[in-house]
């Protein structure tokens, strides 16, 4: 492996290194406090830089590609006409391997890679990111929690509430120029409401926090209950869809939970409740779903994500009591730049000690 890149002499006499920072900002879950200097001040002294791969441009965040590219020895497999022939010919040079939501890495690409050992993906969810493939070739993999779950919780929120008491479709209204013919239609109110979360992981446990704000009572589903929780735990998703009036979805994508928010789940809301789903498209059986708003068996939905994205059901957009949006939770300048510096930190500290930062479970 090439030398580790050496840090400026500023940077030595402050007394913080990249990693140390990265696990600050993710420990207090901030992503307001950058903690990464920019670009500009990236210094690599070694003429031979580390070798790094990336499957695809870093579209959520373009300066963390240029970052990149001004750090390491950098290569897109996406620019390649063939890159199944690239990886043959060249693969074996690249230790470590950066990716996305948008690209993953499945478990034919980490074998091809013969010299992998780290991939740092941008994004809390890895869902597309084979662990169990990597964890067997020895490959340790990384993703960025914490630094996002405010914006997310926020966004889970305002989502909640334009589904519930109806924004969207109320400013719809006045600018088609039906406020002249009518008021609109009565909502319900948010505040009081028994919100029903499943998931109750980092994201989870901080739109409990928003949601107690609105005095809502709070029961949650998981595999297993939550430590140092006072909220109660349902074991059955169905039993927590006939108790609450608005069902937050905010778990793991995956195969472990493809379509866990089934038909069974979603009737069991009744006519009077919604769902609300800012986890992957995937969790959420969208064709019961479509029935379920046809027929009228539950109130409304708010939707950040989708099974096929950025493909939505057609027949989603025909019912004016479902909020749509498109996978913008964690869309802020400031979490996406947060996201950036910890997958660079990841990425710096495994040349430098062989560790990542915030690697996830093998």
């Amino acid at each position: 492996m090439d030398a580790p890149l050496k840090r400026s002499p500023q940077k030595a006499q402050s007394g913080f290194t990249l990693a140390s920072r990265a696990r600050d900002a993710a420990h207090n879950g901030r992503a307001d406090r950058p903690f990464i200097d920019p670009p500009a001040r990236t210094t690599v002294t070694n003429t031979h830089r580390p070798a790094l791969l990336l499957t695809g441009h870093i579209t959520p965040h373009p300066p963390l590609e240029a970052q990149l590219m001004a750090a390491f020895d950098c290569h897109v497999l996406a620019d390649e006409a063939d890159p199944a022939a690239f990886i043959a010919r060249e693969g074996s040079r690249y230790p470590v391997l950066v990716t996305s939501g948008k690209n993953g890495a499945n478990a034919d690409l980490i074998a091809s890679l013969k010299g992998l050992k780290a991939i740092a993906h941008f994004g809390v969810g890895y869902d597309n990111v084979d662990v169990a493939a990597a964890s067997k070739q020895g490959v340790v993999v990384s993703n960025t929690p914490d630094v996002l779950n405010d914006c997310v919780a926020d966004l889970a929120m305002g989502l909640l509430i334009d589904t519930v008491r109806g924004l969207s479709a109320s400013e719809r209204f006045v600018r088609r120029g039906d406020w002249l013919k009518g008021n609109f239609r009565l909502t319900s109110r948010v505040s009081g409401k028994k919100l029903g979360i499943a998931g109750l992981g980092r994201i989870g446990r901080t739109i409990a926090k928003r949601a107690s704000g609105f005095d809502m009572a709070i029961r949650y589903y998981s595999r297993n209950p939550v430590a140092g929780v006072t909220f109660q735990h349902e074991k059955s998703l169905v039993e927590l869809a006939k108790w609450c009036d608005v069902l937050m979805v905010v778990v793991s994508g995956g195969p472990a939970t493809k379509h866990l928010v089934s038909a069974e789940v979603i009737e069991a809301l009744g006519p009077q409740s919604f769902l609300v789903n800012v986890s992957r498209g995937s969790v959420v059986d969208e064709e019961a779903l479509i029935r379920a708003l046809k027929d009228k068996q539950i109130a409304g939905a708010g939707l950040d994500v989708f099974a096929d994205e950025p493909r939505v059901p057609a027949a989603l957009m025909e019912f004016d009591n479902v909020v749509l949006l498109p996978h913008m939770a964690s869309g802020t300048h400031e979490t996406r730049k947060a996201m950036g510096d910890l997958v660079f930190a990841n990425v710096q500290s495994f040349f430098e000690t062989g560790k990542l930062v915030t690697p996830v479970p093998a």
